[in-house]
């Protein structure tokens, strides 16, 4: 027990700054991972640290030399190849739940939004939204028109009017905002039993099958509402189990968040489960040809 108690009191400096870096790698990480260079920026620090480690364990001095001068002026030049990812990233890191947490806020959100989509529902407007949660959308934001404006009901029947420019293709929603229309998702390429769902669902899907984004899809021939996440569609929604689903999902996701931010364990939703009853006919292509 002494040797124990020795032990701590002469090495505790060093349990505090390997705690410390691993709290600041471990937030890096979760910001930096939805931009577009992160893989590029894991590949060279995977070849730098193999390196290092070569050069050390083989006593290779000259490629201790070479990493060593290199290193800065590599460091640097990152900096300036990677502007846009560093911003967008420190944007992400200053605005995440980490440091802001505003449950009304996201509930007058959650409320607007299942009033545009019953809005939409009502008029027969075919839509497809996408919420954007952990993973980043930032290759399917740029296949859209960039947009950055507050959702309102009245913005979104515009967007998905049938006459307009915009209406052909998905919403992403980022942060409570609108960020782009008329975004492509890739189709889901999984067995669908149901061949009556059209490309505007099978979009849904397939986002929702590459990320832990949750889409929104409402039908054009019949104004059914269906919601999709991790893969799984639920349709024919009403709108009280709509906002119920909405609220669930949400705000569990920033009440646990908030309680066990600091664990490395994301949150699961609740698997949905696929209803009996579906739309009899499928919603036109995302594209037009």
């Amino acid at each position: 027990m002494e040797v124990v108690l020795e032990f701590l009191q002469e090495h505790w400096r060093s349990a505090v700054e390997i705690l410390i870096l691993w709290v600041f790698i471990y937030y890096l990480y979760r910001t930096f991972r939805a931009t577009r260079g992160a893989r590029i920026l894991v590949g060279l620090a995977t070849i730098f640290v193999v390196l290092t480690l070569l050069s050390q364990i083989l006593q290779l001095e000259v490629m201790q030399f070479i990493i060593t001068r290199v290193a800065v002026v590599a460091a640097l030049a990152l900096l300036i190849i990677f502007q846009p990812e560093l911003r967008m990233a420190l944007a992400r890191l200053g605005s995440s739940r980490l440091w802001s947490f505003n449950i009304t806020q996201q509930e007058e959100f959650l409320g607007t939004l299942s009033d545009a989509v019953w809005q939409l529902s009502k008029k027969r407007y075919g839509a497809l939204f996408a919420i954007e949660r952990n993973i980043g959308l930032k290759d399917h934001i740029e296949t859209g028109v960039q947009i950055k404006g507050s959702l309102s009901p009245e913005l979104a029947l515009t967007i998905f009017h049938p006459k307009t420019a915009l209406h052909d293709g998905g919403v992403v929603l980022s942060g409570e905002r609108i960020v782009a229309a008329a975004c492509v998702f890739a189709v889901s390429q999984s067995e669908i039993g149901d061949r009556s769902m059209g490309l505007r669902h099978r979009a849904a899907i397939g986002l929702t099958e590459e990320s832990d984004a949750v889409t929104i899809v409402v039908s054009e021939e019949t104004g059914a509402v269906s919601l999709c996440m991790d893969g799984e569609i639920e349709r024919n929604l009403k709108e009280d189990e709509f906002r119920e689903r909405l609220e669930e999902i949400f705000l569990s996701d920033r009440e646990a968040d908030s309680d066990e931010e600091e664990s490395a364990e994301e949150l699961v939703p609740e698997q949905l489960d696929t209803q009996d009853s579906f739309a009899s006919a499928g919603d036109r292509s995302l594209v037009s040809d």
